[in-house]
């Protein structure tokens, strides 16, 4: 079975090798067996070695050769736009059931995702181009060929049936040693990314602390075992395809020999003895591309069923299935409790909230604040207990009706690399952009940048401060139309007076019918809150 080979694509450029290849099939036989007859024709008959008599079976035989070389060249192009369908489909499918993960499933699993999608499924290219087209190949035209040696010369056929098997067995026996080095290789190349990618995200913290060069030994170490890796596949690669190469060489010798004793004894006719040596090259080589072209799809092939583990792994949910329930529905959280590293994380945690309403949850670091804000999202469902939305189960809502009616600010901000004013519109329309921008602050952070709402960032919003991506966040929660707002730690990274100001906002936007979550620590912050719930102490406060 082929990788993935659910994909439309794959299938379509099956057919389509297939096709090319009883094309090429058709041709290389038919070919071979007109030159037999020309060649034998021009030897055995002094009054027929006149080009122009043989005229019509040269055109033949022309017309036979381009047809191969036309089916060939198709078959290379199909493969081509096959394999990069097939990649796009399969890196789409990752991508979007990676990303629709819970936050901690997502964590889990980004790695392996991200290695796939950068560099493993692109292995897959070599496997549609030519490994594929090989064993298409291989199935048509070395039986076929076989049945048409055997018409003109049993003896020859039954050389090649001999000789024949030897090919697959050493195929197998090297693939099972490829495949656990090609698994080595992609899982060294994997971690080697992971720190990498780590390394490169810290940097500016190394730095500040003068470690910059300490993760460089761990990186060599892990560069090394990936050379290591690879150097070890590519020595299986090249043995093997000598094995493969003498291998077919003895078979064609070996027909070779026979014909030409035969040959010189008056026991077969020079026809069938040219028929028969030129059709053994077509039946070993197909098998010995095969053998040939497994390793350099061997790395794709291990990717894709490691993508094939992946998603079958994540049940992701499905957008667009469930519950709608109206806006400004009160939410209930019903002993809600999620596992976490170290226990429960909220831990049977029972609250009311209403609209209209500031709620402040406040407690001690890995309470599981944070957390309960994201299951009010959905996103991460409660190990025990429930959230309930105008009395619906979070979990039964349809994701997109019920996100499209928060704004949520995250601790860090999502930005993306783009202007001010995408980072500003990224989950919707801002109404009242310079209200919002003035209240968070962000209105003087727009003043000094040199193109204003048109000034471009980059991943995670370098080019601006701490504070300033802050700001940000908080315009783009404050101009929200949303009716529920979801703030962890709104006023981190903001001076006393911007607090002030800040909150404010915040309580205007519950003064108006809104319903307001927000995480904080600060008694400024907890001053606001209607009602002010403790993570972790189990204690309700108004």
């Amino acid at each position: 079975m082929t990788p993935l080979g659910a994909s439309r694509a794959i299938r379509r450029h099956l057919v389509a090798s297939v096709c090319c290849g009883v094309v090429i099939a058709g041709a290389s036989i038919a070919g071979a067996v007109v030159l037999a007859h020309v060649v034998a024709g021009i030897i055995g008959d002094s009054s027929t070695r006149d080009l122009a008599y043989w005229a019509p079976a040269l055109v033949v035989l022309a017309a036979l050769w381009s047809a191969r070389a036309v089916a060939q060249w198709a078959q290379a192009r199909l493969g081509q736009r096959g394999a990069t369908a097939a990649i796009a489909e399969t890196n789409a499918r990752i991508l979007t059931t990676v990303t629709s993960l819970p936050p901690r499933d997502l964590a889990r699993v980004h790695d392996d995702a991200a290695l796939l999608v950068t560099r493993g499924i692109d292995g897959l290219r070599p496997y549609f181009t030519r490994y594929l087209p090989a064993v298409v190949l291989a199935g048509i035209v070395t039986p076929t060929a076989v049945v048409t040696m055997a018409c003109y010369d049993l003896g020859s056929a039954v050389v090649v049936l001999i000789a024949l098997p030897l090919i697959p067995l050493f195929m197998v026996l090297i693939g099972l040693v490829t495949r656990d080095r090609s698994a080595a290789s992609l899982a060294a190349m994997g971690t080697l990314q992971a720190r990498l990618l780590d390394l490169v995200a810290g940097i500016p913290t190394l730095r500040a602390l003068g470690r910059a060069e300490g993760a460089i030994p761990r990186i060599d170490e892990l560069a090394a075992a990936h050379r290591r890796s690879a150097m070890a596949t590519l020595r299986i690669a090249f043995l093997s395809a000598l094995v493969l190469e003498l291998l077919a060489t003895l078979g064609v010798a070996l027909v070779a020999v026979s014909v030409g004793l035969r040959l010189v004894f008056g026991e077969i006719p020079l026809a069938n003895a040219l028929t028969a040596l030129l059709l053994a090259p077509e039946v070993f080589w197909p098998l010995r591309r095969v053998g040939v072209e497994y390793h350099a799809a061997r790395d794709g092939t291990t990717a894709s069923e490691q993508a094939t583990a992946l998603l079958s792994d994540i049940d992701a949910p499905t957008p667009g299935v469930g519950t709608v329930v109206p806006e400004g529905a009160t939410i209930e959280l019903v002993g809600v409790g999620v596992d976490g590293r170290d226990g429960p994380a909220p831990d049977g945690l029972t609250a009311t909230i209403a609209p209209g309403t500031v709620t402040v949850l406040t407690g001690p670091n890995g309470a599981g604040k944070s957390t309960v804000l994201q299951t009010i999202l959905g996103l991460v469902p409660p190990t025990t207990g429930r959230v309930l939305v105008d009395g619906h189960d979070v979990t039964s809502l349809d994701p997109t009706r019920w996100w499209a009616q928060i704004a949520w600010l995250a601790q860090r901000p999502v930005l993306i690399p783009g202007t001010i004013r995408e980072n500003l519109e990224l989950f919707g329309r801002v109404v009242r952009l310079d209200e919002a921008c003035r209240a968070a602050g962000f209105d003087e952070v727009l003043a000094g940048l040199p193109d204003g709402l048109d000034t471009v960032v980059g991943r995670d919003g370098v080019g601006l401060s701490l504070g300033q991506r802050q700001r940000l966040g908080l315009a783009r929660a404050l101009g929200s139309d949303a009716r529920l707002l979801l703030l962890d730690e709104p006023t981190a990274h903001l001076d006393d007076d911007l607090e002030h100001r800040v909150l404010e906002a915040i309580a205007e936007r519950a003064r108006t019918g809104a319903t307001v979550v927000v995480v904080g620590h600060r008694d400024v912050v907890r001053s606001i809150g209607d009602h002010v719930i403790t993570v972790g102490g189990a204690s309700l406060v108004h």
